[in-house]
């Protein structure tokens, strides 16, 4: 097989000059029908057969698939798949009597067929209009041929077809009998009955002898004849086309003919004086009797008659004589003013050089020379000459009609053709209307036949695929070289996103099992318009990311789609950010307006509430918490918006924040409390204490506000902070207390208001209690699994960590011995004052 393969190779690739590969392409065009590729083959005889399949696509098929169209083909195609599934592969029992399409038995039949064709279609208006039975010469002629079209009635019970949906060749011996019955079967075969024997036993009724022209529907094999010598690259398209013009005239004028005598004898004898041939005169001789006249001499004189009267240049000495002569003369002369522009527009074609079958064949002679110019070889050159005869249909006209239609209504055009399938695609699900419409009018529609790669594994694709009709499968390459059947991919599916997207390699191959149309998006294109609606390329990510396995996720959230995807969105964070400083109200709704998110943050992690709860401005906080806005989000800094607007004096805003539940919360409240005393912001100090920040928040240091107060002399400070419910009992890293603070600067004014605080807070126990720490204390290691765990207790921070501990066992009945508290980073705590307010701690026997 290995050796086979390559010398076809080499027969392919090694052409130097045209005949060669046009002897080739004539094998091409004289076989029918496509080898029919089993997807469950092995790689290499996959191959094989692919080469073979390309290679034997005849003009036939060709010629079918335009006659039928490819709109019908897709209509339909759903009900062909059902009944292909039992008819693509030949039935055990009558295989042997099945017949190829590409049989060179068969071949040379249908070449047999056409000049029995020739003769019946020419006898035929012969044996109508000069015989009244046929003589036994030809009588036995004719028999002998409707006996050769009764042979080819039985053989075409047994040929082959290829389904024109699927490509897949149709070896069911019911199918095939059902789609001769269907097509010209009856047409067959009255033609092949004996009507010269049927009309002597009717009694020769004449009425009889019109079912004769049942057998001219043998002409198409004619013109079908003709039709594949046109695609023949190998003989000179004009002498076909001539020769094809003149026999079109010839057989006219000589059915004209016929028909003509046939007028002229079927009057009764007496009148037969009063007829176009009985009245002629040539000189002294008259034509009265012209049935005794040779059948020879009358035939000539049918033929001048119908020439001349076709060519309307008669001089009278040749008219029609009685009314049913004008009648068929009118209509015949009208007929030949249809038949001359008929001829007179195919030779003006071909002096111009314009027809379709002309343009292809030179093209196709100019792929010719470059396959063999560059020695492509003959895989290549079959692919080509494949696509080269499936392009050869309707469509390419239509092309070329909608390329002088304006913009907009091509628009039109591809969206109803194309949309339908573009919005049941998963990944462009969610996505708006407008996105779904620029993709509908910038896809490219492709059409591969079956047995073609789309993509192969390991490429990266820059084209994204939409099935609109057809089947296709996914197949992996494992490291054995072995294929593995993966999927199928049929109507609304898309394949190659993830390469597409990602510049990843693709995973699988895609291979066509049956005829398709595929929809075809470049990824610039792609790129321009997700420039645009750049809000729907979050949604196609997600699409993407959706049942896809880790390691993927990671390589398609690590590609630069997705940096290119979050480029406009951080653009236009900012620009709303801009306009949200700016107090732009207008500018700010209409950038919301297409599209862009009010919920996204800067860099800094700031969002436009932020800002405008900065600035004050009101008709922006109420426009944005319309919008769904989260109005407790925070910055890098930890800043929320009520935060900010407290901080700038805001209360308007402040006010509307807190109506939409904004809470104030700090990350670091005793840290930002502590600043602020430290800054002397004692405005700033009475809005935030006012919006419900508890005072006794602590910073790193465990200081509170009044640490900071009562250290710095900050009389009005500390009044407020105490005011607020500042506890002067707690104390700081060292073991000091505001008061203690307060001594050390000596400030006597602040040691007697913190005096005469903490004398009304020991006064009182409630508030003594309120500002007092609690902890909970939970019986396990904060390492110990989940399913070990224990339910905890609360308790209040007693002055020493021995007091903390010896009630911490007794509440929770630990195991005696001695026992230590960790923090929950597992931690020793040895000091009562690293406790902070509501902190988790866990109790542990020291072993």
């Amino acid at each position: 097989m290995k050796m086979n393969r390559e010398r076809r190779r080499g027969g392919g690739g090694t052409g130097d000059n045209d005949n060669d590969d046009d002897n080739r392409f004539e094998e091409d065009e004289e076989d029918h029908q496509l080898r029919d590729d089993d997807c469950r083959l092995s790689k290499s005889k996959w191959r094989m057969t692919r080469r073979r399949s390309l290679s034997l696509l005849g003009s036939d098929d060709v010629d079918q698939y335009i006659v039928g169209g490819l709109e019908r083909d897709f209509a339909i195609y759903a009900g062909a798949r059902s009944r292909l599934s039992s008819s693509s592969s030949p039935s055990s029992k009558f295989h042997r009597f099945l017949i190829r399409p590409d049989n060179r038995w068969y071949v040379t039949w249908t070449h047999l067929m056409v000049i029995f064709a020739v003769y019946s279609s020419f006898f035929t208006p012969f044996e109508f209009g000069f015989f009244r039975g046929l003589p036994e010469n030809l009588f036995l002629l004719d028999v002998a041929n409707q006996i050769a079209f009764f042979i080819d009635i039985i053989v075409h019970f047994f040929v082959v077809y290829r389904d024109h949906n699927s490509y897949h060749l149709v070896y069911n011996l019911n199918l095939i009998a059902l789609r001769y019955l269907k097509s010209r079967f009856f047409l067959d075969f009255f033609g092949c009955l004996p009507w010269d024997s049927i009309y002597k036993a009717c009694g020769k009724k004449e009425v009889v002898r019109y079912l004769l022209w049942i057998r001219l529907s043998r002409a198409c094999r004619v013109i079908e004849f003709f039709q594949k010598l046109e695609k023949n690259i190998r003989i000179n398209y004009l002498f076909i086309r001539i020769t094809k013009l003149i026999v079109v005239e010839l057989y006219c004028t000589h059915t004209a003919a016929c028909i003509f005598y046939y007028l002229a004898t079927t009057v009764p004898p007496e009148k037969e004086g009063y007829t176009w041939i009985g009245s002629l005169k040539l000189g002294d001789y008259s034509f009265s009797h012209f049935r005794e006249i040779n059948l020879w001499m009358r035939y000539t004189m049918s033929l001048y008659f119908a020439i001349v009267t076709m060519a309307t240049v008669g001089y009278g000495e040749i008219h029609a004589v009685n009314v049913r002569e004008m009648i068929f003369i009118m209509i015949y002369v009208s007929f030949d003013m249809i038949l001359g522009a008929y001829l007179i527009g195919n030779m003006t074609a071909l002096i111009v050089k314009g027809s379709k079958t002309e343009r292809f064949r030179d093209k196709m002679t100019d792929f010719i020379r470059y396959i063999n110019r560059n020695k492509l070889g003959k895989d290549i050159s079959d692919e080509i000459k494949g696509h080269m005869r499936l392009l050869y249909d309707n469509r390419c006209i239509e092309y070329a009609v909608l390329q002088d239609i304006p913009a907009s209504i091509r628009t039109k055009i591809s969206q109803k053709l194309y949309e339908p399938y573009i919005k049941e695609v998963l990944l462009f699900k969610g996505c708006s209307l407008g996105f779904i419409k620029q993709i509908a009018t910038r896809v490219h529609e492709e059409i591969f036949l079956p047995g073609e790669v789309v993509i192969e594994q390991g490429n990266v694709a820059d084209q994204l695929y939409i099935v609109c009709h057809g089947d296709l499968e996914e197949v992996g390459t494992g490291e054995d070289d072995e294929e593995k059947f993966l999927t199928h991919l049929h109507t609304y599916s898309s394949f190659g996103e993830a390469s597409f997207l990602c510049n990843t390699p693709q995973p699988y191959t895609i291979r066509v099992r049956e005829l398709c149309k595929l929809l075809r998006l470049d990824r610039q294109t792609f790129l321009e318009i997700i420039a645009i609606y750049f809000f729907d390329g979050r949604i196609i990510l997600n699409n993407l990311l959706e049942g896809k396995d880790s390691n993927l996720q990671s390589k398609i959230e690590e590609s630069d789609i997705t940096l290119y995807i979050g480029k406009p969105e951080s653009e236009l964070a900012t620009r709303l950010n801009c306009a949200a400083n700016d107090g732009d109200f207008y500018r700010l709704k209409c950038l919301v307006g297409v599209g862009a998110d009010p919920k996204k943050t800067d860099y800094d992690g700031r969002s436009p509430l932020h800002i405008a709860a900065s600035k004050g401005y009101e008709d922006i906080i109420h426009f944005l918490i319309e919008k769904g806005v989260d109005v407790n989000i925070s910055d890098n800094l930890g800043n929320t918006p009520l935060l900010e607007a407290i901080k700038n004096g805001h209360g308007r805003v402040a006010s509307a924040l807190v109506k939409a539940d904004a809470s104030l919360t700090i990350d670091d409240a005793g840290g930002f409390l502590c600043t602020t005393v430290a800054r002397r912001e004692l405005d700033l100090l009475k809005r935030v204490l006012a919006n419900g920040i508890n005072p006794n928040s602590k910073n790193y240091d465990y200081r509170t506000p009044l640490h900071v107060a009562a250290s710095e002399g900050l009389y009005s400070m500390a009044k407020l902070l105490i005011e607020a419910g500042a506890c002067v009992f707690s104390k700081d890293r060292w073991g000091n207390t505001p008061l203690d603070d307060a001594r050390i600067g000596g400030n006597k004014n602040m040691i007697k208001l913190l005096e005469v605080a903490r004398t009304s807070q020991m006064s009182c126990p409630k508030l003594d209690k309120m500002q007092r720490r609690k902890c909970t204390v939970f019986p396990y290691h904060p390492w110990d699994p989940k399913e070990e765990r224990r339910q905890g207790v609360v308790l209040w921070v007693p002055q020493t960590m021995d007091e903390l501990i010896n009630t911490a066992k007794e509440q929770l009945k630990h195991l005696a011995g001695s026992c230590l508290l960790l923090s929950e980073n597992g931690g020793k705590i040895i000091d009562i004052n690293m406790i902070s307010d509501d902190q988790m701690l866990f109790l542990v026997t020291e072993t």
